[in-house]
């Protein structure tokens, strides 16, 4: 997990949002968070892996899970998911 993970996170869960990597890199910049598109799409696919997020479509919108918030409101530590791959 990288700090740019509970970026991701947080702004999916805070804004309520399902938005592809684009989307979500020019939300994230616009919002004053600086992290590049390759950042945003590699940590897409690092947190889906883990179950924190879940692409739900063919046109790559995520959304975050319960475990995801689970992961934020701290009931779930980032040790645990080591080996979720």
């Amino acid at each position: 997990m990288s700090l740019k993970d509970g970026l991701i996170l947080e702004f999916l869960a805070e804004h309520d949002l399902e938005l592809p990597a684009k989307p979500l890199y020019r939300n994230l910049n616009r919002h004053g968070h600086e992290i590049g598109y390759s950042t945003v799409r590699q940590r897409l696919g690092e947190l889906e892996s883990h179950g924190l997020l879940t692409n739900i479509d063919d046109a790559g919108y995520y959304e975050i899970t319960e475990k995801g918030r689970a992961y934020l409101d701290g009931d779930l530590e980032a040790s645990a998911l080591e080996g979720d791959e």
